[in-house]
């Protein structure tokens, strides 16, 4: 996958786009990820342990990773791979050929 965690990315579509956030999850047998504060649903949890309070809890919910794109100096990006003469395989910025 080209997104990984840590990386900051941006929504291209759907009911949170123009959002960004950073990647906490990858999924990648399902081909999405969970971004912080993008996607949330509300979850009833009950309480399981004495100490434990129940209610209503946001939650983030996966996104396709096709509806993001990765944030590369302030600006959205694709992601491409380049292979350096010492055969270490970098990722790189499609739209400045920079590394990432």
């Amino acid at each position: 996958m080209k997104i990984k965690k840590g990386d900051t990315v941006v929504v291209l579509t759907g009911k949170s786009k123009g959002k960004q956030g950073e990647v906490m999850t990858v999924l990648p047998r399902a081909n999405k990820i969970i971004v912080s504060g993008i996607n949330t649903a509300k979850k009833h949890t009950k309480p399981r342990r004495a100490n434990e309070p129940g209610g209503v809890v946001d939650r983030d919910m996966p996104i396709e990773i096709s509806n993001v794109a990765l944030i590369h100096k302030g600006k959205p990006t694709k992601v491409g791979y380049k292979i350096n003469d010492d055969g270490t395989k970098v990722r790189v910025a499609r739209s400045t050929g920079e590394v990432i």
